[in-house]
This record gives structure tokens, sequence and C-alpha cells, in this order.
């Protein structure tokens, strides 16, 4: 099952060396989310992260920057929902429904579906699906290996998210509310808790 990471909407000093040191202990992709911001702050953050896991990056904006970096891809949303004229390469995609997933599974790698279960970071956002809709969709090959969850996963659900038969666990607010950028002096915690999480869906 694949652990993906989606970065928080703001720049801060210490990001490209926690996200370095997930992709070090494993990460399999970061989703680089930065909406309304500069690209050239996206830039200067790619520059500082080493080469060899660009291959592991997909953006969801800046689409220009897959090729300049050679990212994995590229991710579509509300905010950029085409792609660029003759892109090929991988593809992903957020949806907010099964019928979504259904319309979009086909045309991309993976897609993200949302809230499974109540947000972390996005307060009164909360699951959208009961356990038996999910297991329901599973059952008719909605939910399967190209489906990514995404929202208010952490350590206590995480096997769940396997049990329902997503292909992978997106997360967000589990990892980075371990680290304070304005108070935090090491991201010690952030790792370790990676490492439960990873731990847990090998």
């Amino acid at each position: 099952m694949k652990l993906i990471l989606i970065t928080p909407p703001t720049y801060f000093v210490e990001e490209d060396k926690i996200i370095t040191a997930l992709f070090e202990e494993g990460l399999d992709l970061l989703h680089l989310r930065k909406p309304d911001t500069a690209p050239i702050y996206a830039e200067r953050l790619l520059t500082l992260i080493p080469e060899q896991y660009h291959k592991r990056i997909v953006v969801h904006g800046h689409f220009y920057l897959k090729d300049e970096f050679k990212l994995k891809g590229v991710h579509l949303n509300s905010r950029n929902p085409h792609l660029p004229g003759n892109y090929k390469g991988h593809i992903s995609r957020s949806c907010h429904s099964l019928e979504e997933v259904k319309e979009h599974k086909k045309n991309c790698d993976y897609v993200f579906l949302s809230p499974v279960f109540d947000s972390i970071s996005k307060k009164d956002y909360h699951a959208n699906y009961t356990p038996e809709e999910i297991r329901k969709a599973h059952k008719a090959g909605i939910i399967d290996k190209k489906v990514i969850a995404l929202g208010g996963i952490d350590v206590d659900n995480i096997r769940q998210v396997k049990s329902y038969g997503f292909g992978g666990a997106a997360i967000m607010g589990a990892l980075w509310n371990k680290f304070d950028s304005c108070m935090d002096r090491d991201f010690d915690l952030v790792i370790e808790h990676f490492k439960k999480l990873k731990k847990l869906i090998d």
C-alpha cells in the first residue's frame, strides 16, 4: 500500500530537510500542494530536495515544473482541472464522491477519495462515507488499488484503510501537526510518527 504525503499549503524554513529525511525513511510519494503561491517558491524548494527524489514528487499546480525538474507527474483538482497541452506522464486527481472516482479512475494512475475520516487539518471537514458504503464500493470494484484514501488518516485508522481495499493512504495533518515551524528546533517527532505509520501499512 502506498504512503503519500501532501505538503502543508504554506512554505516554511525546515520543509526541504523534513521532506528529504522522510524520503530517506521510505516515503513513497510527495504531493507538492501550495495553492495561491508563486512558482518561484516551488522552484526554490525543489532545488533544495536532492534530485534522486524528484521522480517521487507530484505537483498540484505550476505544471511546467514536472518537466523542468523531471518530477513524477501532475495532480488535477478543481483549481487545476485540465492537463497541459500534449502532456504525457503520470496523472492523479482529487475526487470527492464515488461517482467522481468511477468517472476519472480509468484516465488516471490513481485518484484521491476524500474525506474518508474526519479531517485533522481542516476544521469541520467530516467523513463523507460510512464504513458500509466504503465496503460496498470495494465489493463493486469502485474502490481498488487505484484509489488512495485521504482525510483524517493517522496511526489509529491506517490499518482500516488497508482493510477497506484502498491502494494507499495520503496523509497531511497527521504528520505536519507534529512540527511547529516557529517553536521546534528539530523534527524528530515528525520522523518518528512517520515510522509508526509506515510500519502499520508495510
